[in-house]
């Protein structure tokens, strides 16, 4: 249960779009890491799509804002 109790002075609705929208810009944020840090130590033969941090970042980040967006 999300507990917005902090929050009293705003109506739910409001503060679930805070969060919504702080999810949003993590990811904006994680998309500006540049790959090469990412990947760091990595030969770039080596490199594949799974061993990407910033798509695992995303799909968490996603589940989290598709919780707090149904819920």
């Amino acid at each position: 249960m999300l507990n917005f109790d902090w929050l009293a002075g705003i109506s739910q609705e409001s503060a679930k779009l805070i969060f919504l929208v702080m999810f949003v810009l993590i990811g904006v944020l994680i998309l500006f890491i540049p790959n090469d840090y990412i990947f760091q130590g990595v030969e770039k033969k080596n490199r594949r799509w799974w061993n990407n941090l910033k798509l695992w970042a995303i799909a968490v980040l996603s589940l989290l804002f598709l919780t707090y967006y149904v819920f």
